[in-house]
């Protein structure tokens, strides 16, 4: 069972819900909502399995604004909760500013790595790797030679996200068309499936007949009318490939679940003040193949993905992180 924490905005004065324990973790949720199919709920699947398996109580939070990312913070390292754990890149600053009033408690936050906290763990993804892999299957499901990309926030974390796919896709078909596209540049474009929907409209318009959702709640709409418009859609983050059995041609994987599970197993004992990077080689990114799309990845597609898996690993393949030089060798965004 979770201890359900609401914060009911700042007028409300944010109060913790009554019994909260000392010394159980907590998770913030990023803006998009726990049940986003995505980034959120992978987190919330990895804090569910722990408190399955041990039988332990975590406190947790639905953020509505930009504002509660301070708040909820202060709020959980007042209650004793610890260690506190964070989603997403934005809660960077917040960190920043709270995390040194409580060198007691330990902080893991997900999708950041440039802290210098010594109270912090910061878990980052190699996102790009498993990018490439979906880009290689994009690229060989494609009868059009046109596939779409359609990111969330327009952040480098996305475009990182979208770098890796565009890359995937040309090493397969040189002479391949990719068409990328952000939602917005607010917050506001993680939860948007209306605009998912109007923006994978426009791809399939221009010829995509598969689009690689990386936007959080708003690939909801992606996926929603790939399936409707008769083209493949690729998921992200969490496994999504049982919204549409046999429309979703994979799902790129980051195992956000494995993330926070961890964090939690390791209680008050978390290693903090460094930063772990997960990519291929460490199971932390990858692609879903399950009962609901093996009979869109042919042998030769597993096959192909297989290889460049292995060449990522080994270094014979070297996929550009957009990370560092802030632009694609594959794709203008």
């Amino acid at each position: 069972m979770t201890l359900m924490t609401k914060f009911l905005g700042a007028a409300a004065g944010m109060a913790l819900t009554s019994g909260a324990a000392l010394a159980e973790p907590a998770l913030i949720f990023d803006l998009g909502g726990k049940f986003d199919k995505s980034f959120n709920e992978a987190a919330f699947n990895g804090a569910t399995r722990w408190a399955e398996e041990t039988g332990g109580k975590f406190a947790e939070i639905e953020m509505q604004s930009e504002a509660q990312r301070e708040q909820a913070l202060r709020r959980f390292a007042e209650s004793g909760a610890n260690p506190i754990i964070t989603m997403g890149f934005a809660m960077a600053d917040p960190l920043s500013t709270v995390a040194p009033d409580y060198p007691d408690t330990k902080f893991a936050v997900v999708d950041v790595n440039w802290l210098d906290l010594p109270n912090v763990r910061q878990v980052s993804f190699a996102e790009h790797e498993g990018s490439y892999l979906v880009g290689v299957m994009a690229a060989m499901a494609s009868k059009s030679n046109t596939v779409g990309f359609v990111g969330g926030m327009d952040v480098p974390l996305i475009r990182h996200f979208g770098c890796g796919y565009a890359q995937g896709v040309m090493a397969t078909n040189p002479d391949a068309k990719v068409i990328a596209n952000m939602t917005g540049t607010t917050p506001a474009a993680w939860n948007d499936p209306v605009k998912g929907s109007e923006i994978t409209k426009a791809q399939i318009n221009q010829g995509a007949d598969v689009v690689y959702a990386a936007a959080g709640g708003t690939g909801v709409g992606v996926l929603q009318t790939a399936a409707d418009e008769g083209i493949l859609s690729i998921g992200v983050d969490s496994n999504q490939n049982h919204l549409h059995p046999g429309k979703v041609l994979t799902s790129m994987l980051k195992r956000v679940d494995v993330a926070v599970y961890d964090a939690m197993m390791a209680g008050e004992d978390l290693e903090v003040g460094e930063v772990v990077t997960l990519g291929l080689a460490e199971e932390g990114v990858g692609v879903a193949v399950d009962e609901h799309n093996k009979d869109l990845v042919t042998e030769e597609m597993q096959a192909a993905v297989d290889e460049a898996r292995q060449k990522i690993i080994d270094g014979e393949i070297k996929v550009v992180s957009y990370y560092e030089n802030d632009s694609c060798p594959a794709l203008d965004f």
